[in-house]
């Protein structure tokens, strides 16, 4: 009974999104305010029909209601409650329940908190987000339903792919498309401002909250996926290219273009064009990545390997929405004003610089996403775009990317003195050289680029420091001016400083484990000893156990360092009974200077046993990064001066509450 409260509240969502599709821009069309008000009613209504519909599914996978087909083909009894929780979002029927959940709750936040949005712009960004919401409801309730009944009901389910049942792949969806679902608001905003033909800085002020909210948590959920990655899959690896993996990076260069324009915009009323195609495109891509994990054409730990005809619907929905957002725009931008105008030399001109490469770069990494594909459709050939490519193109584009920002904050709007910020960044930029030549000093030559790399990321994590010395004027007044004045900056200004020093610090990772990795691949007698960057490990046998759903074989390492004991570790490889399949848990010992890592292999004829044992050198300083990136967007979304429906101050409140940035 409650699966069938589910689908009928999925029903009742499709009925409300289709009447705020259609009211409140009818309303905002002929200036009638009670038409464009019911839209901030059915947005809130909508969230609590699909709400109630998720609880219902939910509610089917906790208590294994395997009648309902999503449960039977998704779950078992056997699962521990977290993964039967999170096993609403494993599949593709759930995933999508999801997705709209997502969208309507961006939807309803509007409703509630953007109060002071002009009227007809608040009901026409209702109606777009609608039009999604009735675009993809059908296609749940059509080709996705997750409610289908299967009569008989098997006694027991298939089970959740064990390589998704884990903690950090329970939390890493939901994030995921909070970021994916969330630049819908972005696209809303552009196509509501290409309907009132009105767009001008305040728009971009409106629209910057919801894309620094999902940024941070497309930033959070990627970062989450590659941690998974990482200490789940086995490969000692933290990112790999996969075509899945590029289809949540591509939206995250994007957006971040986005956040960086839309500033642009609402400072000097300039870049309008380009800021409102750049929010229609970073939706798309959110959409080109939905199609990719669910249409079928992509072979990845990461896939939904689903029917390719629903693939097609979702490929027909992504071409509707792209398609006639770019036809929009196409009418619209003869007749949008550029706006002011700014030297090279200026922080706007290192804004665009920014968004010249991030957009390169988003376009190198769709190139070799989609060109293997393009290839088998038009020829049958099959070919890989791997690393390599990647590697070859997308980083040159990041070398400038990552000198130019520390200068970005520190020049002057409209006009700035590049020798004089130079000069400013000085200390930073030989605190960075000298620590690089001290660590290649002592730990020994890399490759060349990699002391480069490094040098850079320190730049930047010390240029996010010099800004926020230079904001409260550090040297040139007393000390207790500049500890007031540091305390009274404003929250955005913490927050860049903060997501360009996490940016500085993943560098830093990133250089660390990819140009200074130690790798062994090596078979093993209990008793026998190995050694791997410093740590000595004695194979001490191994044991098998069983867990709440699978039995397991645990390998036992005791591990010193000069002879001095440091930790114990316990590599396994489990054998899940539903579905039946084989996974590999590494064991890996965690510190600053990096992480030991050692995965279990097959157990060769000799009885030996097959074992990868790496050092990854700062590989935690990548996650740690993207979580102060995080933390950096979050500081800057608590700023009333970018949350919508802040309350109004005084007058001169208002004056004083907009200081430069």
């Amino acid at each position: 009974m409650i699966a069938e409260i589910g689908h009928f509240a999925l029903i009742l969502a499709l009925v409300v999104a289709t009447v705020q599709m259609i009211v409140p821009m009818w309303g905002a069309h002929r200036r009638d305010g009670a038409a464009m008000a019911m839209g901030d009613g059915a947005a809130v209504v909508q969230l609590a029909l699909l709400g109630i519909s998720f609880l219902a599914l939910m509610h089917a996978f906790v208590t294994s209601d395997f009648s309902v087909l999503n449960v039977a083909d998704n779950s078992h009894s056997d699962k521990p409650l977290l993964y039967r929780i999170s096993g609403v979002w494993g599949n593709h029927e759930g995933s999508m329940l999801l997705w709209v959940l997502i969208l309507a709750l961006f939807g309803a936040a509007v409703a509630l908190f953007g109060r002071n949005l002009p009227t007809t712009l608040r009901a026409n960004v209702l109606g777009v987000q609608a039009s999604i919401a009735v675009a993809f409801l059908l296609f749940i309730l059509f080709t996705s339903n997750p409610f289908e009944r299967v009569n008989p009901a098997p006694f027991e389910g298939r089970g959740l792919n064990p390589i998704l049942q884990d903690p950090a792949l329970a939390f890493h969806p939901p994030f995921l498309y909070a970021g994916y679902v969330g630049f819908s608001m972005a696209f809303s905003f552009a196509i509501a401002a290409l309907i009132e033909g009105r767009i001008d800085a305040a728009w971009a002020r409106w629209v910057r909250p919801w894309t620094l909210a999902a940024w941070m948590c497309l930033t959070l959920g990627i970062a989450m996926g590659s941690w998974w990655a990482y200490y789940e899959l086995g490969w000692g690896g933290w990112w790999f290219w996969d075509p899945v993996e590029n289809a949540s990076f591509m939206p995250w260069l994007a957006g971040t273009a986005l956040l960086h324009s839309a500033l642009v915009m609402e400072k000097r009323d300039a870049l309008k064009v380009w800021t409102i195609l750049l929010a229609i495109l970073t939706f798309s891509l959110s959409l080109m990545g939905t199609f990719l994990v669910r249409s079928g054409v992509l072979t990845s730990v990461h896939a939904f390997a689903v029917d390719p005809d629903r693939g097609i619907v979702i490929l027909t929905i992504m071409m509707f929405f792209t398609g006639g957002g770019l036809a929009l725009f196409g009418w619209r931008a003869s007749t949008l004003r550029q706006g002011g105008l700014f030297a090279p030399i200026s922080r706007e001109g290192s804004l665009v610089l920014n968004n010249v490469l991030l957009s390169v770069a988003c376009a190198t990494v769709l190139v070799g996403t989609l060109y293997p594909l393009v290839l088998e459709g038009i020829t049958g050939e099959k070919i890989s775009v791997g690393p390599p490519y990647f590697n070859m193109t997308f980083i040159p584009l990041m070398l400038p990317l990552l000198l130019a920002m520390p200068f970005g904050p520190l020049l002057a709007w409209k006009r700035g003195d590049l020798r004089a910020v130079a000069q400013r960044l000085g200390f930073a930029a030989g605190l960075a050289i000298l620590l690089t030549v001290l660590a290649a000093a002592i730990h020994g030559r890399g490759p060349w680029l990699a002391p480069i790399c490094a040098a850079l990321g320190l730049f930047v994590l010390f240029g996010a420091i010099t800004d926020l010395l230079s904001r409260a004027r550090f040297g040139d007044v007393s000390r207790g001016e500049f500890v007031r004045r540091l305390l009274n900056l404003p929250r955005s200004a913490y927050g860049t400083a903060l997501a360009h020093a996490g940016i500085g610090i993943m560098v830093l990772g990133i250089v660390g484990t990819s140009a200074y990795q130690t790798e062994k691949i090596i078979a093993l007698m209990p008793g026998e000893r190995a050694e791997v960057a410093g740590y000595e490990l004695v194979f001490k046998g191994i044991q098998p156990s069983k867990g709440p759903n699978y039995s397991e074989q645990i390998a036992t390492f005791d591990v010193t360092r000069n002879g001095a004991p440091v930790t114990t570790l316990m590599p396994s490889k489990r054998l899940y009974t539903a579905p039946p399949q084989p996974t590999t848990e590494a064991g890996i010992y965690p510190a600053w200077t990096g992480d030991l890592y050692i995965a279990l292999g097959d157990e060769q004829p000799s009885g030996a046993v097959a074992l990868r044992l790496y050092f990854h050198p700062l590989v935690r300083f990548i996650w740690i990064g993207a979580v102060i990136m995080f933390v950096g967007g979050a500081i800057s979304l608590s700023d009333r001066r970018l949350r919508v429906g802040a309350p109004q101050r005084s007058r001169r409140s208002r004056v004083a509450a907009v200081p430069a940035e």
